[in-house]
């Protein structure tokens, strides 16, 4: 029997998001080495200075090769020069909903050396993962705009839930909790005072779905309090399961819970089809070309993207590479503060894999 064999579509993009994606292709190609399976990288200029230069975003030709591949590893989408929703819309959310990616992936993790702003919180009371709804909710775009640019403008964005959409969000997040198989604890997080329609629908799919897991212990907190809760008590979580909205908003949060967006990896998840993962920072143009930006989040994605083709020993020596490399090596995980440049960092990341 031959080695396995993955075809991964690299969209570096924009700002700095070429320099942490040569950092974790570096890693994976190091730990495809040693666990025996190989990684085919198909390069696709794709971003906002591709797009200034040629006027394309995505053309079709482009997208349905990026379907033919296993997995997407992408760097960062955004450009200062290009109006911001229109590389978003037309590269990041075509992916998204035309690839069918309904499960937006993101794990919180504190790892040990790495300082953030909560006192009297540590590793072991931070590990806990969002399951965001990744295509439907207000990022639809359904609504319209009426007498635009006058006083009496109105503006109407719906957000949009069905049934199917919800519960088989509903049902990877309880999956995923069974697989963690660490609290056990599914946590929905919604607004069941205000958005009555919405997230009744949601509440009693949730209730519903519930019923085929018993070994699963099931809550429910409104947003806002959500995020008091993961500041004052993180410990409190093991999955929280919500809407497109919401889940982009706790994420942001929940990466200061991990050390920053340098530290804060995700992804856009189609169980049956092509998944997309991404350091979730975002391109970063005033760090672009300086080798200073942290790699780590880039490299937690790659790991991400290993074990969830099914690589999961490649995965774990990933993980435990950054968590050496986090506790002895780095003096910080800022962008500069580091005490190693970007490329440093990565090259530190696989020493240990090869000496493992």
């Amino acid at each position: 029997m031959g080695q396995k064999q993955y075809n991964i579509a690299v969209i570096p993009g924009d700002g700095t998001g070429p320099e942490v994606i040569a950092e974790g292709l570096k890693v994976l190609d190091a730990v495809s080495g040693k666990y025996g399976f190989q990684l085919s990288f198909h390069p696709y200029d794709l971003g906002g200075e591709h797009y200034r230069k040629t006027g394309e975003a995505l053309p079709d030709e482009v997208f349905e090769s990026i379907k033919t591949c296993h997995a997407i590893y992408l760097g960062a989408i955004g450009h200062p020069e290009v109006p911001p929703g229109v590389m978003e819309k037309a590269i990041l959310l075509r992916l998204r909903f035309e690839l069918d990616q309904y499960v937006n992936l993101r794990p919180v993790k504190l790892y040990p050396g790495v300082e953030i702003p909560l006192k009297d919180k540590g590793p072991e009371d931070i590990d806990f993962v969002v399951v965001r709804e990744n295509t439907e909710g207000l990022y639809v775009g359904a609504g319209g705009c009426l007498r635009r640019g006058t006083p009496h403008e109105v503006a109407i964005q719906e957000s949009i839930n069905t049934r199917t959409g919800v519960e088989r969000c509903i049902r990877y997040a309880f999956e995923l909790c069974r697989r963690r198989n660490r609290a056990k604890k599914l946590t929905l997080c919604g607004k069941t005072n205000v958005l009555t329609y919405a997230f009744d629908l949601w509440e009693r799919t949730f209730n519903e779905v519930a019923q085929a897991y018993p070994d699963i212990e099931t809550d429910y907190v409104h947003v806002d309090a959500l995020c008091m809760w993961i500041i004052k008590n993180p410990e409190r979580f093991d999955v929280i399961v919500t809407d497109n909205m919401f889940g982009d908003i706790i994420t942001d949060l929940a990466a200061i819970l991990q050390g920053g967006m340098g530290m804060a990896a995700g992804a856009n998840i189609n169980p049956e089809g092509i998944s997309m993962f991404e350091p979730i920072g975002g391109s970063a143009p005033k760090y672009a070309g300086q080798n200073i930006i942290n790699p780590i989040a880039a490299i937690l994605a790659a790991q991400l993207m290993l074990d969830t083709l099914g690589e999961t020993h490649a995965a774990q020596i990933i993980e435990k590479a950054v968590m050496k490399v986090l506790t002895e090596d780095l003096k910080g995980v800022a962008a500069g503060q580091m005490g190693y440049s970007t490329s440093g960092v990565g090259d530190l990341v696989v020493e240990f894999i090869e000496a493992s």
